[in-house]
């Protein structure tokens, strides 16, 4: 890795979703992550973000989002500085656009995570520095990178594996995995109830880039004609904000729960498990499945902190 690649090749850039990155962009993204990742193994310190400074705008909890983007910006020398919807009028008594312009003269860059896209792209339109989308309701491109990361790790390639998510076809998770699969040339199957397919503004996007790459993106509600699967990944079944809809989500869902009986009959005997976490044991998934020696999660979830500083230093 070449000192070059520290010198924030998509400086001023927001991450708001993977639609307009590259695939060769997002390769990039991903050497400097795997390079930090060493860098942190072998217990080297840097200075790269000293005299910035990142304000985390969370509407929504978090464990790893927050957790990742607070360390990594701090252990690089930044300041970052976190805010609730309890600690600011962000989209109450002051427009979002006006909270970018404040924020964007104050701060080096903004990292968002909340209920609606529109928000995080508003922020990116109005405040001038780099907005990072921490979580929406529609994406949730940090998540997908860290996956993609340890998909890399474990087979050495991206291009050909096949990727199935069994679970919640419309949520955040799963459009942003298909939409970084389409990209990257990643087989992605969604395993889902009719009910809970992915609709079909994601699939029109995702399809030209699916195209370019040579992946394939699949969706059934039919577990027997999924086979040969590198990876099976799932979610909760109830995100947040659809609490009232537990009851429902869980009847829809029960059939695709991963389980050892659904591992085995679509993946490879090599083949692992992801999650994004938190989980719900005993529903999305078993114990038995989630604490296996092909379940990948723990190194997943430290993904999230080496692609987040990927991110910023490639933007900052």
């Amino acid at each position: 890795m070449t000192p070059e690649v520290f010198n924030a090749p998509f400086k001023g850039r927001s991450l708001l979703n993977w639609i307009d990155w590259t695939p060769d962009e997002i390769n990039t993204v991903l050497n400097i992550a795997l390079q930090v990742k060493k860098e942190k193994r072998a217990g080297e310190v840097h200075q790269r973000f000293l005299g910035k400074s990142i304000a985390l705008l969370f509407e929504k909890r978090s464990t790893r989002t927050r957790c990742s983007f607070e360390t990594a910006f701090g252990e690089e020398g930044g300041h970052p500085v976190f805010l609730s919807n309890q600690d600011i009028q962000l989209g109450g008594k002051e427009s979002i656009e006006d909270t970018a312009c404040v924020l964007g003269r104050m701060f080096s860059a903004i990292e968002f995570r909340g209920f609606k896209q529109e928000h995080v792209e508003l922020l990116a339109k109005y405040s001038g520095v780099p907005v990072y989308n921490g979580l929406t309701d529609d994406f949730h491109p940090t998540q997908a990178l860290a996956d993609i990361m340890t998909l890399f790790e474990r087979f050495g390639k991206l291009k050909g594996l096949h990727l199935v998510y069994s679970g919640d076809g419309r949520n955040n998770v799963a459009r942003s995995l298909m939409l970084i699969s389409a990209k990257m040339g990643i087989n992605f199957t969604v395993l889902t109830p009719p009910e809970l397919n992915p609709d079909q503004e994601i699939l029109s996007i995702c399809e030209p880039f699916a195209k370019e790459s040579g992946a394939t993106i699949t969706v059934t509600d039919k577990i027997s004609l999924v086979k040969d699967a590198d990876a099976v990944y799932t979610d909760v079944w109830t995100s947040m904000g659809e609490e009232a809809l537990k009851e429902e989500r869980t009847k829809l869902l029960s059939p695709y729960q991963v389980n050892t009986k659904l591992m085995n009959a679509v993946c490879k005997p090599e083949g692992i498990f992801l999650h994004c976490l938190p989980a719900v044991k005993g529903e999305e998934v078993t114990t038995e499945v989630f604490e296996s020696e092909n379940s990948l999660i723990w190194e997943q979830a430290e993904n999230r902190k080496h692609t987040i500083k990927a991110i910023m230093l490639s933007t900052l």
